[in-house]
């Protein structure tokens, strides 16, 4: 696992591997897994009896039943099957991007990893929930987007391809600008079957709420049960700074003038808490869940402590 060696801790392998992800709709997969389906299959859940008919597996016939009755019946049980999962990770430049102020110089990569707090945690995210998948026989795709599918690992399954994940998400970098739009509207960018789908971001969208509400019905079209997480740095959530500044957009590298007084900072918080809220209404409102994880908060406590009390991991 040299890949994920220094994205996630070396002894989180083994924690990820008790845990799974909590897909609340019935599996409608193509490989034997570990999802309960919606077919009858060869699971050991019982579902129901059925008249024995000539050619059923005589292992099935219930004994039992024909003794008390002398009807002939076999058990029913139900399948288990693979769930797609999917992962979109958010590589805009605005990922990597580190707040600073000339009084406060920025002090970005301080462990080697490439990259803002926002960005590493986003892919640690990432990485550990396609750990998950893998260990659970599912199967995975995974790609990073900014206004298109900058770079993409073809689907994968089993434990063998953590390594091709690790080095994936631990090579991506961050550039340009994002549009989470945009890159679902390239083709072949959607996933192709029913499934889980997970999107790692800051969702500062250019598009506004217009562009999310488009992206959630594309998403939503493929059958896809959706999960946004919503990875914002702790200088995004509570900025600190004040005083006369020229505020660069980190994605378009416009600039704007800004008297930065208390004032404005409170409507800034305002206008933040106002789009979570927004954020988390339209994901309640179309059944799919959203989690807002500070940067700066360590991994262990996102996954067992966000990602966990939401439901959207059990262990």
């Amino acid at each position: 696992m040299s890949g994920g060696a220094h994205l996630l801790p070396p002894e989180w392998l083994p924690r990820l591997e008790r845990l799974s992800l909590d897909a609340k709709r019935r599996v409608a997969g193509t490989l034997q897994g570990k999802r309960r389906s919606r077919r009858l299959g060869s699971s050991l859940e019982f579902a129901d009896y059925r008249v024995y008919s000539p050619g059923d597996d005589v292992r099935r016939f219930d004994w039992g039943v024909y003794s008390r009755t002398g009807k002939a019946f076999v058990r029913q049980f139900m399948d288990e099957q693979e769930l797609t999962v999917s992962l979109f990770v958010d590589c805009s430049a605005s990922m990597g991007a580190v707040m600073s102020s000339p009084t406060e110089p920025s002090t970005a990569d301080p462990e080697g990893t490439k990259g803002s707090p926002k960005w590493l945690l986003a892919r640690q995210l990432a990485a550990s929930i396609g750990y998950m998948a893998l260990s659970s026989y599912d199967r995975l795709q995974v790609a990073c987007y900014s206004r298109s599918i900058n770079a993409r690992l073809p689907i994968m399954r089993g434990k063998g391809s953590a390594h091709r994940l690790f080095s994936f998400l631990q090579g991506a970098e961050t550039g340009g600008e994002g549009s989470l739009g945009a890159a679902l509207a390239v083709p072949g960018a959607l996933p192709r079957q029913p499934g889980m789908t997970w999107v790692f971001s800051d969702f500062w969208l250019e598009g506004g709420e217009e562009e999310l509400f488009r992206s959630l019905s594309l998403l939503s079209g493929t059958g896809q049960e959706v999960v946004l997480v919503h990875v914002l740095s702790r200088e995004e959530l509570e900025p600190k700074l004040s005083g006369d500044l020229r505020l660069v957009d980190s994605e378009t590298m416009s600039g704007k003038e800004v008297a930065l007084t208390g004032k404005v900072l409170d409507a800034y918080k305002e206008e933040l808490e106002r789009y979570r809220t927004m954020l988390s209404r339209v994901c309640a409102e179309r059944g799919m869940s959203y989690v807002l994880i500070p940067a700066d908060m360590p991994l262990t406590d996102a996954m067992f402590g966000v990602l966990a009390g939401a439901g959207l991991v059990t262990g």
